[in-house]
């Protein structure tokens, strides 16, 4: 038994509300169960409730056992000095006020909802499972699901939108900055993104502003801030790019490397940090302004034709310096400009409108459902279940989904559960 389901059970009056008793065995009539506080106190406040002939108003508190009132020391706490009611599942003892008045309990456990316990009890099987609703998922209404999944959605953005906070005030509230930063670790994907965050926050961003212009100058900074111009390599490209970063380190004072070494095992070639690092060189050296850019963005055509960019005309033969391969174009994939959109751009927009106070959820909802769902572990195992992802944003939402409410059985805030547990059993 969870507390939380004792404040789903008050809140959503899941129990017989007709003569209902105190443990002193005096009439109980509720006329507002009080509004659920999620934060420190008791847990309903402003409740109205009748006790024998007496109206009381004021906060209700629940627990499991009535003795969890010292459990968690609430009778040293003068927040809970204003409580009328104890509502718990088992009663063993008395709890008094420091006025020595016994606060009326009411137990739970035998008025409760029975389809409701049913339904809890088969939710919360400690049977294992990949998630606690796996058997009856699919049974859930969709338009409940459809609806939950856009909200989980923009709690997943809420999320990175704080993460975004944090980047722009080390950044000294410099947009483009950021952006630079975050693209920087989506093009180093799950290997690389820290190295590739770790890079880009080793450079002030002025000195990628300055040399924007200048494609070579770029990838030589990137290169050598990323420690990847200490090899013995004799060919003029590599040459020119060490000559280039020494001469921009002096000149700028770079006096620090990015400090998380490169991965390339386990990465196909086109995924290899060299071929990335040239890439996002090149998206700089294309575009000024691209913070502005980004954000006049109104759909996933206007951000493919910014990021539909290649590498210098050198990786067009090489995945790594000093060796030969086959000649390929090395154009950015739509596939990977769509993990941008969903792990940068999309983030990004929201973040901004957000600081600057306008809503453009209609934009948000537009741009991610044009991107096919995410392909991962977790994505295949709800399509088992169900096929409910069929856009970014509902993979992303099921995302949070797994990590926020499943893994933390959070059943009882999740509308899926909740759907579940009031279902007739």
């Amino acid at each position: 038994m969870q507390e939380d389901f004792l404040h789903y059970i008050w809140k959503y009056k899941k129990f017989a509300l007709s003569n209902l008793k105190t443990t002193a065995q005096e009439p109980v009539a509720i006329l507002q169960m009080g509004m659920h506080n999620h934060n420190t106190g008791p847990d309903f406040f402003n409740a109205q409730i009748k006790i024998a002939d007496q109206l009381w108003a004021g906060n209700v508190e629940i627990h499991i056992k009535s003795s969890d009132w010292f459990l968690h020391n609430h009778e040293q706490d003068k927040n809970y000095d204003n409580v009328i009611l104890h509502v718990v599942w088992q009663h063993d003892t008395e709890i008094h006020r420091k006025d020595n008045t016994v606060i009326p309990t009411l137990v739970l456990k035998d008025v409760v909802s029975k389809s409701a316990l049913q339904n809890y009890q088969k939710l919360f099987s400690k049977k294992q499972k990949w998630i606690n609703c796996e058997n009856d998922f699919a049974s859930v209404n969709s338009f409940v699901v459809s609806n939950w999944l856009e909200r989980l959605y923009f709690e997943r953005l809420e999320r990175k939108s704080a993460d975004i906070a944090q980047l722009l005030q080390s950044s000294k509230n410099n947009w483009e900055a950021v952006l630079f930063k975050m693209l920087a670790k989506n093009f180093g994907l799950k290997v690389n993104g820290d190295a590739f965050l770790s890079l880009a926050s080793s450079i002030d961003f002025n000195v990628i502003q300055k040399l924007q212009s200048k494609q070579h100058s770029l990838e030589a900074l990137l290169f050598g801030q990323a420690d990847l111009l200490q090899l013995e390599v004799q060919d003029l490209y590599y040459l020119e790019l060490k000559k280039e970063y020494l001469f921009l380190k002096q000149k700028f004072g770079l006096s620090s490397q990015a400090v998380i070494p490169l991965q390339f095992f386990r990465l196909r070639p086109p995924n290899f940090p060299t071929i990335r690092i040239s890439q996002l060189a090149n998206v700089y050296s294309t575009h000024t302004n691209l913070f502005s850019k980004v954000i006049h963005a109104q759909n996933k055509e206007d951000l493919y034709a910014l990021f539909a960019v290649g590498t210098s005309s050198y990786w067009e033969n090489h995945f790594t310096f000093g060796k030969i391969s086959k000649a390929s174009k090395k154009i950015i994939t739509k596939a990977f400009i769509d993990l941008l959109i969903i792990n940068t751009i999309v983030p990004i927009k929201f973040s901004y409108a957000k600081q600057q106070g306008k809503d453009i959820d209609s934009v948000i909802v537009s741009i991610i459902n044009q991107i096919s769902s995410e392909k991962n572990s977790i994505i295949t195992k709800f399509q088992e279940l169900n096929l409910v992802a069929t856009s970014a944003m509902q993979s992303q939402a099921l995302l949070q989904l797994k990590k926020q409410y499943c893994e933390k059985n959070k059943c009882l805030q999740c509308a899926i559960g909740n759907a579940l547990l009031t279902s007739v059993a």
